[in-house]
């Protein structure tokens, strides 16, 4: 099962594979419901015609975003080398707590195909793609989507203070294209692929898999929520597992294509 979000006359419209749901469809009252209950509750709505109005962001305006990091092997030795506090970057790749930090309100995130920025006071900015989950009221992973958790790697390399400065900001992230609907065994061996694209010819290619990362989603999730209510669920970014190398910067009128699973997330860069 796919959800994705359409601009419509009437504002936004959500689609399940490619047909409208009823207007009063709302993200946010499907992750209310128990995990259970979700898949049969799609199964059992009207579809309507064929989706075909510019796709959104896969959130409402009313949703976070929030992000963890140092949870691949990758991650870890990046922030040491760009960190003038390199220990606690080893130190929390180890730890029991993981890394969670806010990304963004939903009515900040980027969708496919709109624009993501580079900070114009930074000089050293990449794309971080990242398995996206969303969890439910109840902290249970219930799907996930491809998402481009945009940072400054010379501003949270300055101190450590400074990173939400260096990961929020207009333009900072984006997801999509839209949300596959499903446990969180079918995310475990997802391959992750990413392309940056510079007058069109490529700067960066790589890709991992999530088997790969060291934390299960289920103690990302259950974190998250142990002092957060979320009553119309959230988005759960679970860190950055492709690094470009240390002399790249991503630039206005690069294009960034991220690749989670079967889906692919796409954005141009701006300042």
């Amino acid at each position: 099962m796919h959800l994705s979000r359409h601009r419509a006359n009437e504002g936004a419209r959500w689609a399940l594979d490619g047909r409208c749901l009823p207007a009063g469809f709302t993200l946010g009252t499907l992750l209310g419901m128990p995990a259970e209950e979700i898949p049969s509750f799609l199964e059992s709505q009207a579809l309507g015609e064929a989706a075909e109005g510019e796709l959104l962001a896969p959130v409402e305006p009313s949703h976070e975003v929030w992000a963890a990091g140092v949870t691949y092997l990758i991650s870890r030795e990046a922030r040491m080398f760009e960190s003038k506090e390199a220990d606690i970057y080893d130190k929390v790749y180890d730890a029991v707590r993981p890394e969670l930090f806010f990304k963004a309100t939903g009515w900040r995130v980027a969708g496919h195909g709109q624009p993501i920025r580079v900070r114009r006071d930074s000089h050293w900015n990449v794309p971080e793609p990242e398995l996206v989950l969303v969890v439910n009221s109840r902290m249970e992973i219930v799907g996930y989507t491809a998402g481009n958790d945009v940072s400054s790697r010379d501003i949270e390399g300055e101190n450590s203070l400074y990173l939400p400065q260096a990961k929020i900001y207009d333009g900072c992230c984006s997801l999509g294209p839209g949300i596959e609907i499903g446990d969180p065994d079918t995310m475990r061996d997802l391959s992750i692929e990413m392309q940056v694209s510079r007058d069109r010819e490529a700067v960066f290619e790589g890709d991992i898999n999530t088997s790969e990362m060291k934390r299960p989603f289920e103690e990302l999730a259950e974190y998250l929520g142990r002092e957060l209510a979320f009553p119309t669920g959230a988005f759960l970014m679970t860190g950055t597992s492709l690094v470009p190398p240390d002399d790249f910067d991503l630039k206005p009128d690069d294009r960034v294509e991220i690749t989670v699973g079967g889906i692919m997330l796409s954005n141009p860069v701006e300042q």
